[in-house]
């Protein structure tokens, strides 16, 4: 499960198995140290069900020995055996070929040019460059906030949807497949917002998404107060927690607020934080050990954690 979107053109990978606390804490600390456009770290179970695997793509050759370093306080001298690998340009398109199976939320279907058999006459499919593959519905952010897509829909007329943080473009590109709406998406990132463009070219949706960029809400286009009845924001708990003012400003009345990209601990400190804004918990998804909120303005008691593991 990436912490974002890979590198445009990802060089070197380091690779450590470890245990699932040493490997959340590491994906936390070298999201934090390095840039994002420039390296992604993934985290996530082996199949024994006890190791877990760290994974750092870096786009170009890091100091070995000063990322060993990094790492050591958590790991110790298991630091010494992280293994750090030349990546083929083939090899990376195959990877992501492998890593990108179908992922269905409802009748959206994310997949990949060679799965596109599995797309059934009734889906809303959505196709992702094999390139791109990583950081996409495979993440259990990402599937947790298409749930809440298409939950959202059980219970009101969605008009404005607005994508914060859009990364490879899924979430904006399945609401404007189910909707045929406008969607304003938008990330702080050049590449990402390449990647979503060129996605949304690729599945015939460059009409109904128009992107900008910038943190946040900084921009016209999002930073309209009260207007979106559909709000995604799959960043991190840290980002999340600085834009809970400006996020939750732009929520039309009666409007959700998804927020992802959290794990189990960061859930209390992001509820207060959107709480002072006059906001309260309606649901919560939990997917590979990741969490999804879906928030409104006041509201009823939280409902209870509901989970599914993809």
């Amino acid at each position: 499960m990436l912490e974002g979107l890979p590198p445009h053109r990802p060089t070197h990978v380091l690779r450590l198995d470890t245990s699932e606390r040493a490997a959340r804490a590491m994906t936390d600390l070298l999201g934090e140290v390095f840039d994002p456009t420039e390296t992604a770290v993934a985290a996530f179970e082996a199949e024994d069900g006890v190791t877990w695997r760290l994974e750092a793509y870096f786009s170009e050759e890091p100091d070995e020995d000063a990322v060993r370093d990094l790492i050591r306080p958590i790991v110790g001298e298991a630091a010494d055996a992280a293994v750090f690998t030349a990546i083929d340009q083939q090899d990376w398109v195959r990877a992501s070929l492998e890593g990108l199976k179908p992922v269905r939320a409802g009748r959206v279907l994310v997949h990949g040019s060679h799965d596109r058999e599995h797309v059934r006459a009734n889906d809303r499919p959505i196709e992702i460059e094999a390139a791109l593959a990583f950081g996409t519905g495979h993440h259990g952010t990402t599937l947790g906030c298409l749930l809440a897509l298409v939950d959202a829909l059980k219970h009101r007329r969605l008009r404005r949807v607005l994508d914060v943080g859009t990364g490879t473009g899924i979430l904006g590109l399945a609401a404007a497949r189910l909707l045929h709406i406008r969607v304003i998406a938008g990330d702080l990132d050049p590449e990402a917002v390449a990647t979503a463009r060129s996605n949304a070219a690729l599945n015939g949706l460059r009409p109904y998404l128009t992107f900008y960029e910038a943190p946040g809400v900084r921009h016209a286009l999002a930073d309209r107060t009260r207007r979106f009845d559909l709000v995604f924001a799959n960043i991190l708990a840290r980002p999340l927690t600085r834009l809970a003012p400006s996020l939750t400003r732009v929520v039309a009345p009666g409007g959700t607020l998804v927020l992802s990209g959290l794990i189990a601990r960061d859930v209390p400190g992001v509820l207060a934080a959107y709480a002072a804004q006059g906001f309260a918990l309606r649901r919560r998804r939990l997917i590979e050990g990741w969490a999804t909120l879906e928030l409104r303005r006041g509201g009823a008691a939280p409902r209870p954690l509901s989970g599914w593991r993809s």
